[in-house]
């Protein structure tokens, strides 16, 4: 099969028009920042889950460092499966996150908080789906139909929506700035050749996806994207804690794939990716120019919050590729569907 040929390549290429149609719901991001700043929460609460809370973890980064928000991850079991309630999430916002709408487990979460009085908002592609009727506001993700089970362009939608979101709230003009640009950077971004980094992973066993801060949730996702499109068991790891027990997997050709943050959570980076060097590991870093290691290329000179959403973009091209090439079809993993209803 042709790489290009698959619908997760043709609905990854997708993703600048959909974060471009994106803007024209200025409007509805700068009622919500009022409705925020009125509200004062003491915390926010995420709800998510798959490729969904991978994005999660990229909003529980910007809301923590740009706004100061402690930001909690609501398992939707508590509520589905233990029966929890959650009363302190009362004055709180909630965030549920889904591409379809549909989950019974995120629909009851989402329900419990908002009748516990959290301001209730979603992210989601589905305009009509169950869950942006049980919202109280919903930022529709613009990300159209999504056919391949492997979530690329509502993934992207979704950390671009993350970003928006932040920088109306927080009124950051040079985040602002940034996120203006994301269209045209994630169209360079798809032109980056990153073919030199997915040839090591087509006969991988294993790997590792390193992140941190900005990246983490994008080192999640990469890893989630190895296991359904290509059989690989990818592991994601915080730059910060990889070395207290993974390191000892790590031998001669293992490939190790690290998203560098680009800001302060660099501190170290280099010193640790020597550690991975020194024991054979095949370390391919995206940001950052280390010696002993292959560089990813990416797009020069973006701010350290969106730099991560044009490295995922990157990476599904190159995941596509690699998933063609180890003889597998990304668009219809054998024991995936496209909605996940848990409970």
């Amino acid at each position: 099969m042709d790489p290009s040929a698959t619908r997760m390549f043709a609905e990854a290429a997708e993703a600048a028009d959909v974060v471009s149609r994106q803007s024209d719901d200025r409007g509805l991001y700068e009622a919500l920042a009022e409705k925020l700043r009125a509200l004062d929460a003491p915390l926010a609460f995420t709800c998510a889950r798959g490729s969904s809370d991978h994005a999660a973890t990229y909003a529980k980064h910007l809301l923590e460092t740009q706004l100061g928000l402690p930001v909690v991850s609501q398992s939707p079991s508590i509520v589905s499966i233990y029966g929890g309630r959650l009363e302190r999430a009362k004055g709180a916002l909630f965030l549920a996150i889904s591409q379809s709408g549909r989950s019974p487990d995120l629909l009851m979460s989402a329900r419990a908080a908002r009748d516990a009085g959290a301001l209730v908002v979603a992210l989601v592609n589905d305009a009509q789906s169950p869950l942006a009727e049980l919202a109280e506001i919903v930022l529709p993700l613009r990300a159209g139909p999504e056919i391949s089970v492997a979530a690329t362009k509502s993934y992207l939608a979704t950390l671009a929506a993350v970003s928006r979101l932040t920088t109306v709230w927080a009124d950051d003009r040079a985040l602002s700035q940034a996120v203006e640009t994301l269209p045209a950077a994630l169209s360079e971004a798809w032109s980056l050749d990153w073919s030199a980094v997915g040839h090591f992973f087509v006969a991988a066993k294993g790997a590792f996806v390193l992140g941190r801060g900005p990246t983490l949730g994008i080192a999640q996702e990469a890893a989630l994207k190895f296991k359904e499109t290509c059989a690989i068991h990818a592991e994601a790891f915080s730059i910060a804690e990889v070395a207290h027990g993974p390191m000892e997997l790590i031998d001669e050709g293992f490939p190790v794939l690290v998203l560098a943050p680009g800001d302060a959570g660099d501190a170290g980076l280099d010193a640790l990716i020597g550690r991975f060097v020194e024991r054979g590991a095949r370390v391919m870093v995206a940001g950052r120019s280390i010696p002993g290691c292959l560089e990813a290329p990416t797009v020069p000179g973006l701010h350290p919050a969106v730099a991560p959403i044009a490295m995922a973009q990157s990476f599904y091209r190159m995941v596509n590729a690699v998933a063609v090439a180890r003889g597998r079809d990304p668009d219809q993993p054998a024991m995936l569907s496209k909605v996940t209803r848990t409970l």
